[in-house]
């Protein structure tokens, strides 16, 4: 399929699942704007590299997705800039473990505004563009733990269980307008965040880091493997074409069947 023509607003794009999902869709023709945390040089440069590598526009943006004005900014900037948005993957999050009892107030927040708010926000900007078109493509990066709870992950969970019932809820209001909506749920990713984890325990367990990370992902999920950040990118893209165009509302897990125990 190509892309060619279309405009992709990928929040949280600099690394990890986010950048992967950019690389994805430059290469199958989509112009895009990176968004992440990162200097504005240094973001520049990761998106002259792709523009690059791809043949696209890239540009880059580094809005504050605690701020709802300043998330409204970057839908609003995407335009002046691309001239449109056609694809939304908010994927922008930040994770905190303690007890609820323990739980620091200003984390709540900061995950709450950052991985549930941003995306209503960003939702909120981008419908008008894509109903013009009468075609868009939204996708929000959920979790497992937007379909299953774990300890110490109160404001996560809540938070990744809220974009659930937000995507089902833009899905319906939108299923007649070309637009679809919908969540995908990943389990164990190999990505930086987790890989902290695996180092951990294997100090502290004094296994090698194979073994640590095979131990950390079977907790879970009986695929003993993390998947790559590009398979995540690879789904969106089915997402995004006509095959998919009847599938909304849905989340999608990507997990290694951990949610089918």
């Amino acid at each position: 399929m190509t892309l060619k023509g279309k405009v992709a607003v990928i929040t949280g794009s600099t690394s990890g699942i986010g950048l992967a999902t950019a690389r994805v869709l430059a290469q199958n023709g989509a112009d895009i704007m990176l968004h992440g945390l990162m200097s504005q040089q240094d973001g520049e440069a990761l998106a002259s590299e792709l523009a690059s590598e791809f043949g696209v526009k890239v540009c880059f943006d580094d809005a504050d997705m605690r701020d709802p004005a300043a998330t409204k900014a970057l839908l609003e900037r995407t335009v002046a800039k691309l001239g449109s948005v056609d694809i939304l993957v908010n994927n922008a999050g930040i994770q905190h473990t303690e007890t609820v009892d323990n739980f620091p107030e200003q984390k709540w927040h900061d995950i709450i505004a950052i991985n549930l708010s941003a995306a209503f926000f960003t939702t909120q900007k981008a419908l008008p563009v894509m109903k013009k078109k009468g075609w868009g493509r939204i996708v929000n990066i959920a979790s497992v733990h937007g379909l299953v709870g774990s300890v110490k992950k109160s404001a996560y969970c809540a938070a990744k269980h809220g974009i659930v019932g937000l995507t089902k809820v833009t899905a319906l209001e939108n299923a007649d307008q070309g637009i679809t909506v919908n969540a995908i749920c990943p389990g164990w990713v190999n990505t930086p965040i987790l890989q902290a984890q695996v180092d951990d325990m294997a100090a502290s367990k004094g296994i090698d880091k194979e073994t640590a990370k095979r131990a950390l992902v079977t907790t879970k999920q009986p695929l003993p493997e993390m998947m790559e950040p590009s398979q995540i990118g690879e789904l969106i893209l089915f997402l995004c074409s006509d095959a998919a165009r009847s599938i909304t509302g849905a989340s999608l897990p990507i997990d290694g069947a951990w949610t089918a125990q």
